[in-house]
């Protein structure tokens, strides 16, 4: 038994059974708020905790997972590609809406933290939050952040981003699906990305473009703020 908690496959085969079991969830309950990413961190970390199994023996699968949010997120571009004829009549506005959804974001998490007291170790650690998961610990990890707390303020984004974007895309009363998808993918990444492929072909591939825009201006504002 020993064996297999600590061989690769258990930490997959846990991943995929808690993931799996959140989709059921949600479809049964039919709201966003059941959000399958959520149900399964939950139901991983009661699993570990019920039967005391080390974080290590876990993470040599999970580490195989994350290896994979690599090409999972290249793979979005195909949605890009789709929207190809829309991404060039709206360059500019794409540019400059990933440029200040980048700043807004980095500026409000620096604020934050000095407002809160948080060291700098803690304050690089969160200020790529709103950056895919592979891109946000790069920097946190070259700057001289912790990578598990980038890594949790990365899903914790990415899920809010999941959860509320339509309401907030109603609320504020964005009406141009490029808007939207610039929005999304710029605040949360790939997990508002999901949410956003199912608003509108058009908006999951602007917030796919931005993803990639986002992560690009938020390396260049976070050398800039490392001389600040």
């Amino acid at each position: 038994m020993s064996d297999w908690l600590s061989s690769p496959f258990f930490g997959i085969s846990l991943s995929i059974a808690a993931y799996a079991i959140g989709v059921l969830i949600q479809n049964k309950l039919n709201t966003p708020f059941a959000n399958p990413l959520l149900i399964a961190i939950v139901l991983v970390i009661a699993f570990l905790s019920i039967f005391s199994i080390p974080y290590e023996d876990y993470n040599a699968g999970g580490q195989i997972i994350t290896m994979l949010l690599i090409p999972a997120t290249v793979v979005l571009s195909i949605s890009v590609y789709n929207r190809l004829d829309i991404l060039k009549k709206n360059w500019l506005p794409v540019i400059v809406g990933c440029l200040a959804g980048s700043v807004t974001s980095i500026i409000s998490v620096l604020l934050l933290c000095r407002m809160f007291g948080l060291d700098d170790t803690m304050t690089i650690s969160l200020l790529p939050k709103s950056v895919t998961t592979p891109i946000a610990v790069g920097l946190s990890e070259q700057y001289g952040g912790i990578a598990s707390v980038t890594v949790t303020s990365v899903i914790i984004t990415g899920i809010f981003g999941t959860v509320f974007a339509p309401q907030l895309i109603r609320l504020f009363r964005v009406k141009n699906a490029v808007a939207s998808g610039v929005a999304i993918g710029t605040c949360s990444h790939v997990g508002g990305t999901t949410r956003a492929i199912e608003i509108g072909e058009t908006q999951g591939a602007m917030s796919s473009l931005s993803i990639g825009i986002a992560g690009l201006l938020s390396t260049f504002i976070m050398v800039f703020i490392k001389f600040l």
